[in-house]
């Protein structure tokens, strides 16, 4: 058979297999961008992320890794730093082993809400912190993310008043130094312990508690385990929605503006969610059969505020950031 092609069926024909080989290189061509986060699937924050991720599919491919099936918690920063993620949500306080400056961020009673949190972080202040991150760490943090007010939940049925009352408790707090010290500071003996093997720890009482925010005790399933919630609202829970530095400074300042405002608004999404979601869970565990009451929170927030004043770590303490935190 006679093989008979014009010029324009053969410059046609070339054409189509050329786009054939150009679109996929060009979807190869988006930068990979690997997420890890503990937090589960379940999690409001794993909304937030396929939010953020959806805005900015144009530019990126993101890959989201939960439940800390990449890396384990409170590996990620060192993960970031050594090019091996693109992004993680860090909790400050393995910010603060490496900057001891940022330990004052994890504070027990530092901040009162999710809305001064924010302000916070929008603030000359804000600013100052974030940049040692990117000077010390090479890491850009986008923003807070709020996840609760951290409490106290108890397998006993022993009521709580005041710190005096958490003696001998043996209460989960995340490993690292600045989260044992809270723990202390509370009042209690903490015990570090996984995320991940809290709800085991409870059921065979090798600790007898644990402090979350509410929507972690619905998300894990704590609830199943405890007695009582003992709302001391000792922290403003929240990690830090970070990126490396080498990946923003590659973006330029277009993308760089885009990226940002993907992540404010999938913030501000998550946040208010968050809200919401603690009001009703008060309820749900009380239909569960938890107690739930205030203990005296004027004597916790006294007795933990004094521990870190007087602490080492705060002498680490940028001069005069207590009183700008205080004063926005």
């Amino acid at each position: 058979m006679k093989l008979d092609l014009t010029r324009r069926q053969f410059m046609a024909a070339t054409g189509a297999a050329a786009a054939l080989c150009t679109f996929p290189a060009l979807a190869q061509d988006k930068p990979k961008l690997r997420f890890s986060a503990v937090f589960s699937e379940q999690d409001i924050r794993a909304e937030m992320m396929k939010m953020f991720s959806d805005a900015i599919a144009a530019d990126f491919t993101f890959e989201g890794y939960y439940g800390g099936n990449l890396f384990k918690q409170g590996t990620e920063l060192v993960a970031l730093q050594r090019g091996n993620l693109e992004m993680g949500n860090i909790a400050p306080q393995d910010i603060s082993k490496q900057i001891p400056a940022w330990s004052i961020l994890t504070a027990g009673y530092l901040f009162r809400d999710a809305a001064h949190l924010k302000a916070f972080f929008a603030s000359e202040a804000g600013a100052e912190m974030k940049k040692m991150t990117e000077d010390q760490l090479g890491v850009k943090v986008l923003g807070p993310t709020y996840f609760g007010v951290r409490q106290v939940g108890l397998k006993s049925d022993k009521e709580i008043k005041t710190p005096a009352d958490m003696a001998g408790i043996k209460l989960r707090m995340p490993g690292g130094d600045a989260w044992q010290f809270l723990g202390q500071a509370l009042g209690a003996n903490p015990t570090p312990m996984a995320y991940a093997e809290v709800y085991t720890g409870l059921q065979t009482g090798a600790i007898d508690g644990q402090d979350n925010p509410l929507p972690n005790v619905e998300n894990m399933k704590f609830y199943e385990v405890m007695t009582q919630i003992v709302l001391t609202s000792h922290l403003v829970g929240y990690d830090l929605l970070t990126v490396s530095k080498k990946v923003w400074d590659e973006m330029g300042a277009d993308k760089q503006a885009t990226f940002q405002a993907a992540a404010d608004k999938a913030i501000d999404f998550s946040t208010e969610k968050h809200l919401t979601h603690e009001k009703e869970l008060v309820d749900l565990f009380k239909g569960k059969g938890l107690k739930i009451y205030e203990p005296d929170v004027a004597a916790f927030r006294k007795h933990v505020q004094d521990q870190y004043l007087a602490s080492e770590q705060a002498k680490e303490w940028p001069a005069g950031m207590v009183n700008k935190i205080n004063a926005l």
